[in-house]
């Protein structure tokens, strides 16, 4: 059996994997465009099938990791990634965008399970150590996606085919995240005596408003991973390396706040921590919407990274609490803050249209009230029990 030292390295190898993965195929999405010949419309309706691949095996998640257990999950997802971003190079490479589409809904499926099933190991691996962790283990798909990018950046300026760098660093990462997998614990519960099929987190009011809280903080989160760079440019009309620094800083500042964020958390509480997120958040978007001068916005941009960083995170840590329902509660928790992610874009990007790109964000800014009302049931409850 592993040690509880053991499961937490081969934990955090899932998530920096992960992150890998993903950033491996995004650093290389121009090459796919022009591979493809679509212009950008085209491009994110193409992403759109990922997008509904992870939706919908996000409710699903649930069920497979109780009927296995989330190690033989984990080793499922990382090899749907590589099958899906492997048939979806392939499609770029004969020029058939049905295809790509394809391999891109199996990477979305497999991205989910994968997501999901490390989300409930990390939250396992948290109680056991009887103190805050989740949020170093998303630190560390940040730094994942960070390694990604650092490998996709040579490959693409050095016009890698993409059939030659994506499967073979994918492939990569799912044998080190399947030789990762085996040191995860056992499972605590025995199948005769996990939740029955007609229960439903769905139903549970707890449940649903751990996932309007993450729902909230996902789009903080997800919003300025897509539009505060060109917020900033457009708002302030600075030059475009300016809006990527911008978008540099958020990076750093929510990296940061999940890496220190757990000594707090012990400290303070999930429900004091995540009141001061939330009106970090909104506190932070204001100065960068109203701030003008660039000292002002600068600080807001770190100020809202540090708001975005623990809400995601500690809302997986919340619906884990009692592991004998925690995998269909997280996955219904990631069900609906990954719907911020499909959802979120799109809609901002409709609304940026008619009052302005800088603008728009004081929609993000308002989403903090729903998130503050919520962090109630995100409260420790280690005293819990199946009911």
């Amino acid at each position: 059996m592993p040690s509880l030292l053991q499961t937490r390295n081969a934990v955090a190898a899932s998530f920096v994997l992960n992150g890998f993965c993903f950033a491996t195929l995004v650093s290389r999405l121009p090459d796919v465009r022009s591979g493809l010949g679509l212009d950008n419309g085209a491009l994110g309706l193409l992403l759109l099938a990922m997008a509904i691949g992870s939706v919908g095996a996000l409710p699903v998640s649930g069920r497979l990791i109780d009927r296995y257990d989330a190690a033989t999950v984990t080793r499922l997802g990382a090899v749907l990634v590589v099958c899906g971003l492997t048939v979806a190079v392939a499609g770029v490479a004969v020029d058939v965008v049905a295809i790509a589409a394809v391999g891109l809904f199996v990477n979305g499926v497999g991205t989910a399970v994968w997501d999901v099933s490390m989300n409930v190991e990390a939250a396992e691996v948290e109680r056991r150590l009887g103190r805050t962790i989740m949020p170093r283990f998303h630190a560390g798909w940040s730094l994942g996606s960070f390694a990604g990018a650092l490998v996709g950046v040579p490959m693409a300026a050095l016009h890698v085919p993409l059939l030659l760098h994506v499967p073979v660093f994918t492939v990569l990462a799912a044998l080190a995240t399947w030789r990762a997998a085996a040191a995860y614990l056992p499972p605590t519960v025995a199948h005769e005596d996990r939740p029955p099929v007609r229960f439903s987190p769905w139903r549970e009011p707890r449940t649903l408003a751990i996932g309007i809280m993450v729902l909230a903080f996902a789009l903080s989160e997800g919003s300025a991973n897509d539009w505060l760079a060109l917020a900033l440019i457009d708002g302030y009309d600075v030059p475009h390396w300016v809006g990527v620094a911008g978008y540099t800083v958020f990076v750093t500042s929510m990296m940061a706040g999940r890496l220190f964020g757990p000594v707090l958390l012990d400290r303070y509480g999930r429900a004091p921590m995540l009141w001061g997120c939330a009106g970090a958040s909104l506190a932070g978007i204001l100065l960068v919407v109203f701030g003008a001068a660039g000292v002002v916005v600068a600080l807001g941009i770190v100020v809202w990274g540090l708001g975005a960083s623990l809400g995601f995170p500690v809302g997986m840590s919340a619906a884990a609490d009692d592991p004998l329902r925690a995998a269909r509660r997280v996955s219904a928790v990631s069900t609906i803050g990954y719907a911020a992610f499909l959802a979120g874009p799109p809609l901002l990007g409709l609304l940026a249209d008619h009052v302005g790109t800088l603008r728009m964000l004081l929609l993000v800014a308002a989403l903090m009230i729903p998130a503050a009302v919520t962090v109630f049931a995100a409260q420790e409850r280690r005293e819990q029990v199946a009911a």
